[in-house]
């Protein structure tokens, strides 16, 4: 019987939310014949037990051998990741109020600690007394309260942020990813690959 081709695609990060992990919890596998394809999605490749770490490294060699071992009549072609980082998730479904709590606390800080940093800040260059200075040789006299400079510069201020960010309320400006998203990725990209190679260099990989 001719040996059928199977390709194996995983990710370097998996989130699951049951103890047991299978095959097409972590990886995607792609398959002229459906009913093999199947199978192998179902091929059971790791157990959380209740008291161990909820993260672990699977070798994508473990993953071929358990799927020829389930069929042995196939060809794994690997065009992903050579190692998943899988992680098994609790899910609350019902969010208490320390979530609600959590989040407000987050955005206070958020807020006071921006205000915060924008006020000293202005308070280093001394702002107030640029801006006088900028409209006594403009208007060849002195500022009285308000003036128009640091109205604009404070709207060109929120301007830039909103635009900076992409963001206005829940809305985005542009398709583009938020600085803080492209930040955030690049950060779990490399917290990803230091847990991988970590588990690598203790022996804990899963191979």
């Amino acid at each position: 019987m001719q040996n059928r081709t199977v390709y194996l695609k995983c990710e370097r990060n998996a989130e699951v939310t049951k103890q047991d992990v299978y095959l097409s919890d972590v990886a995607t596998v792609k398959c002229s014949d459906s009913a093999l394809c199947a199978r192998l999605k179902a091929v059971k490749v790791h157990h959380f037990g209740k008291n161990d770490v909820r993260r672990c490294v699977i070798c994508t060699l473990k993953l071929i051998d358990l799927m020829e071992k389930e069929c042995g009549d196939i060809i794994v072609q690997v065009v992903g990741e050579p190692d998943v980082l899988v992680e098994w998730v609790s899910v609350d479904k019902h969010k208490g109020w320390q979530q609600w709590l959590k989040a407000a606390m987050v955005c206070l800080v958020s807020f006071f600690g921006t205000a915060f940093t924008i006020m000293a800040y202005h308070n280093d260059v001394g702002i107030n007394e640029v801006f006088t200075e900028v409209y006594r040789m403009v208007m060849n006299e002195e500022p009285q309260g308000l003036n128009v400079l640091e109205v604009s510069y404070s709207v060109g201020l929120a301007a830039g942020i909103i635009v900076f960010f992409n963001h206005v309320g829940g809305r985005r400006l542009t398709k583009d990813p938020t600085p803080i998203e492209v930040s955030i990725r690049q950060y779990e990209e490399d917290v990803d690959k230091a847990l991988i190679a970590q588990a690598g260099r203790e022996g804990k990989e899963i191979s």
